[in-house]
Parts: C-alpha cells; structure tokens; sequence
C-alpha cells in the first residue's frame, strides 16, 4: 500500500481529476465505436480520424494521471460504461461527438472554478492546457458535424478532413 504523503492539490480537485480519468477513458472507448462505425461504411479516412480522437482521449487520460501522481495522489481508475453503438447516421455518430466534446469542456470549467475557489494554482495551472485544447475539440466537431449535415458525399468529404499522420 503507498504511504500517505502530503498532496499538491486540492482533495476537491483530486477527486474530480479521479473522475475525469474515467470520462476520457470512456471517450477513447466512444471515438472507437465511432470509428468502428465509419469504418464499417467503408470510409476509412473517417474512420481513421475517430481512431485518432480515440488515441488523444488515451493520451488526456494519461496526462492526468502522470499529474495526480506527480502531485502525491494515488490514482483509483472508475469503471467506464460501454460505448454507445447502433449509430443511424453519420451525423448522429458525429453529433454525439460533439455533445461529449461540450460536456468535457463543462467538466474541465467545473474543475478550473473549484481549483480557483480552493485557491489551489498549481491544479488551476495544469487545467489550461485542457481547456484551451477542448476550444479546439469543440470546434473541430462543430464543423465535422456540418460537413456530414451538408449533404456532400462522405466518400468526397473524405478529401476534407484534417488527419495526422
């Protein structure tokens, strides 16, 4: 069992932090079973754009934890629910995106208001960089969403989207 050591943080943040391991553990599963779905619809640049989410929403999920450790925290990992599937649209999946992206970004503004109520600025430091990166998540859903709601083919909408190699 770790020994108990004086955290950085507040316990308030901590556990909120604790909690938001789960909810980017469970986007990196959502972004799979969309890009499941994409790929099943032979558009495999979709599909390889949702994997790529998934793979950042690991990546988040990491970086809070590196964080809570370095901080003094020992790190309990919440279940994940399963992912939704049975999409009946592109836009759907998409749009069910969107709505996880904006209630990320709700979670991460709760975490910066009690970070600065708890006048704990080492945790508010940490949740910039979220926050900046959820203008950018959001953003980039939003227009996702519009392109798969325009009515172009997908098959041709797949020349415009944005992958990182």
């Amino acid at each position: 069992m770790p020994k108990a050591v004086q955290t950085m943080i507040s316990s308030k943040l901590a556990q909120k932090l604790q909690e938001q391991v789960g909810h980017e553990l469970g986007a990196h599963q959502q972004y799979l079973a969309i890009g499941t779905y994409f790929a099943q619809q032979n558009l495999d640049k979709w599909a390889a754009l949702f994997y790529q989410q998934a793979a950042e929403e690991k990546e988040h999920a990491m970086k809070i934890v590196r964080f809570l450790t370095d901080v003094g925290e020992v790190v309990h990992f919440p279940a994940i629910p399963a992912a939704s599937t049975g999409f009946k649209s592109a836009a759907d999946a998409v749009a069910q995106a969107l709505k996880w992206e904006r209630t990320v970004t709700e979670q991460f503004q709760t975490m910066a208001k009690i970070a600065l109520a708890e006048s704990d600025y080492v945790g508010f430091q940490f949740l910039q960089w979220f926050l900046e990166e959820q203008v950018e998540e959001v953003s980039s859903m939003e227009k996702y969403l519009a392109l798969v709601e325009s009515g172009i083919n997908l098959f041709q909408a797949e020349a415009l989207l944005e992958i990182e190699d």
